[in-house]
């Protein structure tokens, strides 16, 4: 089947897309967008979150047909043209990278939470992230970085 679909702004077309096919799956092996992580496959770690009309989820739970005449947004679409968000630079900023495999979710779920507060405390940025697991950071340094772009 084919999956029409809004990406970052752009109307694109995935074809033969098999009924089971996760839209993770499409958005990384067919429209060549790598930010969001193929890790658990079960929802449970957040490393392929992606905005789905505007809501938070996991790329990997979502059948691609269900994405059919809808808009998505990945990590590669929160940055602006050659410039990165004041999210990643957050990131950078307070050491919250290491290995980086959660780092593209994280910078959704934390950009969705200041879309949805912008001045959140820290048991919302605890709340907001607990969908997305980090082995490497301890996520002080992650909490650290979402304080410091909801100050600015």
């Amino acid at each position: 089947m084919r999956v029409n679909v809004t990406v970052n702004g752009e109307t694109v077309a995935a074809d033969d897309v098999w009924e089971g096919e996760s839209l993770l799956y499409v958005l990384r092996e067919r429209l060549g967008l790598p930010g969001a992580k193929n890790a658990c496959e079960q929802g449970e770690c957040g490393s392929c979150t992606v905005y789905l009309d505007d809501t938070a989820v996991c790329a990997c739970l979502v059948a691609a047909g269900q994405a059919e005449g809808r808009t998505v947004r990945t990590v590669e679409g929160i940055a602006g043209a050659g410039a990165l968000h004041p999210i990643q630079q957050a990131f950078l900023e307070a050491g919250a990278v290491q290995c980086g495999f959660c780092t593209p979710g994280l910078i959704v779920a934390v950009h969705d939470l200041l879309e949805r507060n912008p001045d959140p405390s820290d048991p919302d940025i605890r709340e907001a992230l607990a969908g997305n697991l980090c082995r490497c950071t301890g996520y002080e340094h992650i909490i650290a970085a979402v304080k410091q772009v909801a100050a600015r």
